[in-house]
């Protein structure tokens, strides 16, 4: 199978290219990238023509945090479905977070998620948790586990707060050279918090999550980087603290990066219409001043990645009050175009900084071949046409869920064509 995609915009930072290009696809490999490519002169029979003009040619979208919920939980998403909304949403390689039932604590669970991903429109590549049945008692195999196929630990929707644990559990992965996701929030401070402490908080009677719940664990798991030599991943980070700590752990060298989510730039406390749970998030969406600070730490290469924390749940969870409902929102089909609307149309980050947030950087901490349009590189493209206006509907999600504070939200940058191995696996129909 040969494609060519003519007259794209190649934004590739891994290659150093930014201009007009034409991409030519043998099978699951770039084969070239030129100028004016014509397939007479190359001695191949193309068997498809995508025309990208106008239009921007980028590595596939790679997502680091990712809730797939299967297995337990596949009234929420399922690993098909799921992975049918990360190829509408652009992304090529997603990271499955070991939070199901039961949780990713043994090797046969992580088999069983690689297999499912056989018939998964996207690459799926599992997270395996850090305390067996994430209860932070007993740390799990973490070897086997990344022998069964996981490519890093994470103990996600929570923190492990045996600090003696954690340092061994990062020893570990120190030793295997392996990312750990850290989620990081203070379960004791926390108590019954569903929302930011604040103003908002108090308007709607609802109890608080201060910023300390965050920063205290973001401290913790830096002081314990540096001593073991991990890489440390910070998570979803969503305060000025957590940015500040992170920028200095850059400047002694550790190896420590972190991620935020589209709603974490976007939206603040303050958005909050009312009693909503499309809201309700953890960690909760913070202040105007941490909006900002998360929006500069991005600007500024603090904060390496974007994420999504895609966090399905069905409609009747998110029908109730934000004081019992589930944490968290669906982010995969609308990371894109809230990004590219809010960061890059305003001039907050080039379009090179997009493609490194969104692709390289997360292929360089997962250390995969990916990430890249360069000749020889797999053929993960996303194709999207940045001025493409239209308003976000739940109700066309591939998603099982619709949990999402942006319905009705007007954005730019439509998702074309999603191609995985050089094969295309979404297109988009008008």
């Amino acid at each position: 199978m040969i494609t060519l995609i003519k007259n794209g915009y190649v934004i590739d930072p891994a290659s150093q290219i930014e201009g007009k290009y034409d991409v030519l696809i043998k099978d699951d490999l770039i084969i070239k990238v030129g100028n004016n490519l014509d397939p007479n002169n190359l001695n191949v029979n193309v068997d498809q023509v995508i025309d990208a003009s106008g239009k921007h040619v980028m590595p596939g979208l790679i997502d680091l945090h990712v809730h797939l919920r299967e297995p337990g939980y596949e009234y929420k998403e399922t690993i098909e479905t799921g992975s049918k909304a990360a190829a509408a949403g652009g992304f090529t390689t997603i990271c499955a977070m070991p939070n199901t039932k039961p949780a990713l604590d043994k090797p046969d669970r992580v088999r069983y998620v690689l297999d499912k991903a056989k018939k998964a429109l996207v690459r799926v590549h599992p997270v395996a948790a850090i305390t067996l049945d994430q209860d932070g008692e007993e740390l799990v195999d973490i070897e086997n586990l990344y022998k069964a196929g996981a490519v890093g630990i994470s103990e996600d929707g929570k923190s492990v707060m045996s600090t003696a644990i954690y340092k061994k559990a990062m020893e570990e992965v120190a030793r295997l050279d392996i990312p750990v996701f850290a989620h990081c929030e203070d379960k004791f401070l926390v108590a019954d918090g569903v929302i930011n402490e604040g103003e908002k908080s108090k308007e709607l009677g609802l109890a608080g999550i201060s910023n300390a719940v965050e920063d205290i664990i973001v401290a913790r798991d830096i002081i314990l980087a540096k001593e073991t030599g991990a890489r440390l991943h910070l998570c979803h980070c969503s305060t000025k603290g957590s940015t500040l700590m992170l920028g200095m752990a850059k400047e002694k060298g550790l190896k420590v990066t972190g991620e935020t989510c589209p709603h974490y730039f976007t939206i603040s406390d303050q958005d909050i219409p009312g009693d909503d749970a499309n809201f309700k998030m953890n960690p909760p969406l913070r202040s105007p001043e941490d909006v900002e600070a998360i929006i500069e730490a991005l600007k500024n290469d603090v904060l390496d990645v974007i994420a999504t924390d895609h966090a399905p749940h069905s409609a009747k969870e998110k029908e109730q009050s934000m004081a019992t409902a589930p944490f968290g929102i669906v982010g995969l089909e609308t990371a894109y175009a809230i990004t590219n609307t809010e960061l890059v149309r305003t001039g907050i980050l080039s379009k090179k900084q997009l493609v490194e947030k969104m692709s390289l950087n997360p292929a360089k901490i997962l250390g995969i071949d990916r990430g890249c349009i360069g000749e020889g590189y797999v053929a993960d493209i996303v194709i999207v046409d940045p001025d493409m206006e239209y308003t976000i509907d739940k109700n066309e999600f591939f998603s099982k869920a619709s949990n999402t504070p942006f319905h009705g939200r007007k954005v730019y940058g439509r998702v074309l064509y999603t191609i995985v191995a050089g094969q295309v696996k979404y297109r988009y129909k008008a």
